[in-house]
């Protein structure tokens, strides 16, 4: 059999970049999503310099008729879709209910959820044709403890990625496809550069709430995507990982 096919959303930088590293390693051919087409051409390059068979495809997650018409062109392409790792989404800002615009509201559950349930959606004709098929999302500890200060509505969303995970799981379960979640703790990424910039102490200051005591890596992400992606993870689905050094419990 030919190899495999991933297809990795916002996945030009960060925890995204080092999934569809680690899944080229694997062996897999990746398609990586962003919206910086130069930035995602960089990314084909380096990837390519690794000997991972890696292309581009640029379109916003949150767009409907973009997302299904590329998602569409990848299965033709190749005839079918092994893997697909929900990554893009992000905090989208911080409001508080009182003040919170429905722009913005709509915003954070298109870019977290919506894009779970587009992408998804197109995917699932060409993962029945997948060896071993998987569909693999992000939640996060605001799924749980709803977020911090103006990040309710990402914790909202995230929440909301939890039970679609599970209910995607029921749903694809008799074509073999798989559906699990990670939900990644505090990753030293440029989701969290305002902070980095500007108050890097308070940023190191987060792993003493970590029972590992460090930050996390997107490698430490990457490498449970990757066992979720093998036959090792053949007999889970509906489950979601936490990759937080214990950071869910607090210490």
């Amino acid at each position: 059999m030919s190899k495999k096919i991933a297809i990795v959303t916002g996945a030009t930088a960060g925890i995204g970049l080092a999934v569809a590293k680690r899944l080229g390693q694997d062996g897999f051919t990746v398609a990586i999503n962003g919206i910086n087409h130069e930035e995602g051409a960089q990314r084909v390059k380096e990837l390519t310099a690794e000997g991972i068979t890696a292309e581009y495809y640029g379109f916003d997650v949150t767009k409907e008729e973009a997302v299904t018409e590329n998602i569409t062109k990848i299965g033709e392409k190749y005839g079918r879709i092994d893997a697909l790792i929900n990554n893009a989404g992000g905090l989208g800002g911080r409001s508080r209910f009182e003040v919170m615009t429905t722009e913005f509201y709509r915003f954070v559950m298109a870019l977290n959820l919506d894009s779970v349930f587009f992408a998804s959606r197109a995917a699932i004709p060409y993962l029945k044709k997948g060896e071993d098929p998987t569909i693999i999302n992000y939640t996060s500890n605001a799924g749980w403890n709803a977020g911090g200060p103006g990040a309710g509505m990402y914790g909202t969303s995230k929440a909301a990625v939890h039970t679609i995970t599970r209910a995607l799981a029921k749903d694809l379960a008799e074509y073999g496809i798989r559906v699990n979640a990670v939900s990644p703790g505090t990753i030293d990424t440029d989701f969290h550069i305002g902070i980095k910039s500007t108050k890097p102490e308070v940023f190191q200051s987060w792993a003493k709430n970590i029972m590992l005591g460090r930050l996390g890596q997107p490698e430490d992400v990457a490498g449970v995507v990757s066992f979720l992606c093998s036959k090792d993870a053949a007999f889970l689905t509906a489950e979601t990982i936490q990759v937080g050094g214990g950071q869910a419990l607090g210490i």
